[in-house]
């Protein structure tokens, strides 16, 4: 241990467990046997800006996964606060059992195969680059091909996430919270801290 190192007596060992950090909620869409299909994510990140890239990790079992397997494509669509039941109900519901393409109004780009929902304030298609088994999960990563929204959402041509509502997932005591105030301005915040 370096001398500037310091033990905190009250801190807790909760052993090895993902932190409890906010998980943005999204709906991960793929054709699977001609039909589209929904599944609830929280299990999503950016992985790159030029080019746009989002990883994805599925369970290993999940109906959509085939899907996205067979057509090399899925979309990432990212539901406002009113969506929150049929959010939920995606995520309860499995595709092997329950058919889930009449839930929302579907809409496809590009790629003609990766199926988006029109009622979601912000669709992101996407072309599969590469799977990574990831032990439990398939990290599945692609390439954005388009970003899709309305004007009602944008605010200076920017998607404004005040106007899209968002929610996201507090994973250990299962809620789903809303978007709170700003707390600071990015790029920004950090210019006058004297360490």
């Amino acid at each position: 241990m370096s001398k500037s190192a310091k033990v905190v007596k009250e801190k807790i060992d909760l052993g090895p467990k993902v932190a409890p950090y906010p998980m943005p909620v999204t709906l991960i869409g793929a054709n699977v046997n001609g039909k589209a299909n929904f599944l609830v994510a929280a299990w999503f990140m950016s992985a790159a800006n030029n080019p746009p890239k989002v990883a994805i990790a599925l369970g290993k079992t999940h109906y959509t996964n085939q899907g996205i397997k067979e057509n090399n494509t899925f979309s990432v669509c990212i539901p406002s606060q009113d969506l929150i039941s049929a959010t939920d109900y995606c995520g309860l519901f499995s595709g092997h059992k329950t058919n889930k393409s009449g839930i929302f109004n579907v809409f496809y780009g590009k790629l003609g195969t990766a199926p988006m929902i029109s009622e979601c304030p912000i669709s992101m298609e996407c072309k599969l680059e590469k799977i990574v088994d990831n032990g439990g999960h398939e990290m599945f990563v692609g390439e954005i091909v388009s970003t899709y929204t309305e004007e009602k959402y944008l605010t200076n041509g920017v998607i404004d996430l005040r106007k899209a509502k968002p929610f996201i997932l507090s994973f250990y005591d299962r809620l789903y919270l809303e978007l709170g105030e700003s707390a600071a301005k990015a790029w920004n915040a950090g210019n006058d801290y004297k360490p």
